[in-house]
């Protein structure tokens, strides 16, 4: 008996209509997984590039904020500068103010001691009733009396034994009192009257190298021999009587 023919076509026929189905389901799966993979790819791309615009605004803004800020501290800096000029010019002023008004204040200062001073020199040492007075100044015997004539007075003159004690009694230091020879050598004169009587030291006057011409009183001599005759030019006090 033979052997039945293998119908080959009718055998492979499905198997490979299997074999295409399945490359084509393979395929397909395959154009999916492709297709999905580019989805997420391409919307992992989007949400990259989202995040990098966002940090891209974010350091933007900061950037902006930050020179906002530093232009606003640089402003606020110089309007502390300027305002601090302005204070330094304002102090600078009123310390010139002050020290102006201090220069003004010294000097005033100083004209009132010059005042005082003067007022001292002319009010001098009062005597009480005789109207006597010791300069405070030393001065040469001519302008020792001009110094008591500013003054509404002239140099005492003695002449009685009382105003002589008297007067001795009362300064410490040599003066120069009203009597000279200078208008008239060896012819001794008061101020304004002739001399009646001396009470000179013993040897005096002897107009020792020919330039003594006015007197002094010495208190330190005897109470009624204490006139010396001198150089008219010595610097001494001197008493002055209205």
């Amino acid at each position: 008996m033979k052997p039945l023919p293998v119908n080959v076509t009718n055998r492979s026929g499905p198997r490979t209509q299997s074999r295409h189905q399945t490359d084509g389901n393979a395929r397909k799966c395959r154009g999916s997984r492709c297709l999905v993979l580019l989805t997420v790819g391409l919307a992992l791309i989007c949400v990259l590039l989202l995040v990098f615009i966002i940090l891209q605004h974010i350091t933007i803004t900061a950037e902006r904020d930050l020179t906002k800020s530093y232009k606003n501290t640089v402003e606020e800096f110089n309007q502390t500068i300027n305002s601090l000029q302005d204070n330094y010019t304002d102090l600078m002023i009123k310390n010139d103010q002050l020290q102006n008004n201090f220069n003004s204040l010294s000097q005033k200062k100083l004209e009132l001691e010059s005042r005082v001073d003067q007022l001292n020199s002319e009010q001098g040492d009062l005597w009480g009733p005789d109207d006597m007075f010791v300069s405070n100044e030393e001065k040469s015997w001519s302008d020792s009396r001009q110094y008591c004539r500013d003054r509404g007075a002239d140099l005492v003159i003695i002449n009685t034994e009382e105003k002589q004690r008297h007067i001795s009694s009362l300064v410490k230091e040599r003066v120069w009192i009203g009597l000279s020879d200078g208008q008239q050598e060896g012819k001794m004169k008061w101020v304004n009257s002739p001399l009646k009587r001396g009470f000179w030291l013993k040897g005096e006057p002897n107009d020792s190298g020919g330039n003594e011409d006015c007197i002094e009183l010495m208190p330190s001599n005897p109470v009624l021999n204490n006139w010396n005759d001198h150089s008219c030019s010595v610097k001494k006090k001197a008493i002055c009587e209205k």
